[in-house]
């Protein structure tokens, strides 16, 4: 009988804990690609729409925003790029965005981990460059990067950010 309590409050701590257990709201996702001989890393939170307004809502335009959820989204290659005309040294780098509806600020600054863009220190960025964002004719309901050809790019609700790297 003692077998049958203890194998029973074992199932039942164990089907608690399992049902206690939620998928993130923003699971952390990565891509990895290559531009030319260069191998590129994105390292982001992957938030989704779930029926809200993002852009100029959710991100607010013309604040600076970290590409995603949680931590900082990380960019890393192993070569020096050339990203929409100026040079970015290899490394690690977080990203960050300054979005507006007619062009977008994309930011690689040299502390590569931190949270969100709490304690973003302008300082401290390597490279910015400034691209158009267009809008998508199909909603794209989880945050996603992409590293495809020549181009590396952020899709989410209706909008593609994307850079030109060489």
């Amino acid at each position: 009988m003692k077998k049958i309590i203890g194998l029973l409050l074992i199932f039942i701590a164990t089907t608690n804990f399992a049902v206690g257990q939620k998928a993130k709201a923003s699971p952390r996702e990565s891509v990895t690609g290559k531009i030319n001989t260069a191998t590129i890393s994105i390292d982001y939170g992957s938030p989704s729409v779930k029926g809200r307004e993002i852009w100029g809502a959710l991100v607010p335009f013309d604040k600076i925003w970290r590409a995603g959820a949680n931590e900082a989204t990380t960019f890393e290659t192993d070569k020096d790029l050339i990203i929409e005309e100026k040079k970015l040294p290899a490394g690690k780098y977080s990203l960050f965005i300054i979005p507006n509806e007619k062009k977008c600020i994309v930011i690689f600054n040299k502390k590569a981990n931190q949270w969100g863009a709490y304690n973003y220190d302008q300082d401290l960025d390597q490279v910015r460059v400034e691209v158009s964002s267009k809008k998508q004719p199909k909603s794209t309901e989880k945050l996603l990067f992409l590293v495809k050809n020549n181009i590396v790019a952020l899709f989410w609700d209706n909008w593609e950010i994307a850079l030109q790297i060489k």
